[in-house]
């Protein structure tokens, strides 16, 4: 007689558990949702109209607006991001910088919502500090110059205090993983610095920055809390128009609000998995 061996979970696995049943329960059963009341009428049957909802005027333009503002701070975060990574991984800086910075830059990553939004307002805004300072002690008015916290470049900017130190995070592993042995074989070559950041160093990077840039746009294109907290409806960007349909100020069709967050899920989906295509091309140069 066949003696029955009892499967039990192995013991390891126990410690994944919780998190299993958080990403569960807030993550795909929320997700799900989403995606099925995207197709559905309020009765529950199935349909498209929801979906051609979204090709309205405005809201395309909305998504047109949250594109470019999340494009803009991606390209900026990169851009800033590397320089201060380049400088402490090989500009020289004392090492002792790169602990505090990086730690910094831990938290400054997950600094949002409304505290982002009320320091920069108290900062930057109609009476902020900083705004204060220099109309009354230099006698230079942010607003006859053009710049406006509510708006386009204001949400930018703020966007900015997290999107660069997350370049920092992820793009700092990568300028440890260029090899000292290909700079030295490329100047033994009669190569030059430029040459080398050119021909070696900026190919073997590209995957990286392409997918960290794909990861901050991402980011920034799901952010809410901090859009709403500092704009609030004065910038028509999804995020605030689907705050609108939750809330149930504007659209009277809670399917269409299902319908917003689903392009929402379409287009980060999109940049993450970009992100994680190219990030693993960039780690089999730099092991």
């Amino acid at each position: 007689m066949p003696v029955r061996t009892r499967r039990t979970l192995p013991l390891n696995w126990l410690g994944v558990l919780p998190f299993a049943i958080f990403v569960t329960l807030f993550l795909i059963m929320p997700t799900m949702k989403i995606v099925v009341g995207a197709f559905q009428t309020p009765d529950g049957s199935l349909t498209l109209d929801n979906i051609r909802g979204l090709f309205t005027p405005s809201i395309m333009a909305a998504y047109w607006i949250s594109i470019k503002i999340s494009l803009a701070s991606a390209i900026l975060g990169c851009i800033i991001g590397f320089g201060v990574s380049a400088a402490v991984v090989l500009g020289g800086l004392p090492q002792w910088i790169r602990g505090p910075l990086l730690t910094f830059s831990g938290v400054a990553s997950n600094f949002a919502g409304v505290p982002l939004a009320f320091a920069f307002l108290a900062t930057l805004g109609p009476v902020g500090i900083l705004t204060v300072f220099l109309k009354t002690q230099l006698g230079l008015d942010l607003r006859l110059l053009g710049f406006n916290l509510l708006s386009f470049w204001g949400l930018t900017l703020t966007y900015l205090f997290f999107q660069i130190p997350l370049m920092v995070l992820i793009i700092t592993p990568a300028l440890d993983g260029l090899k000292r042995e290909w700079r030295e074989a490329a100047e033994i070559l009669g190569a030059s610095g430029p040459q080398y950041w050119r021909m070696v160093a900026f190919p073997i990077l590209f995957p990286s920055l392409l997918g960290t840039l794909a990861l901050l746009f991402a980011n920034a294109f799901g952010a809410v809390a901090t859009a709403i907290a500092l704009t609030g409806s004065s910038l028509n960007i999804v995020p605030i128009l689907l705050f609108a349909q939750i809330r149930g100020d504007v659209l009277g069709d809670p399917h269409l609000g299902y319908a917003l967050a689903f392009g929402m899920i379409v287009i980060t989906g999109i940049a993450n998995t970009l992100y994680i295509w190219l990030r693993a091309r960039s780690e089999r140069w730099l092991k």
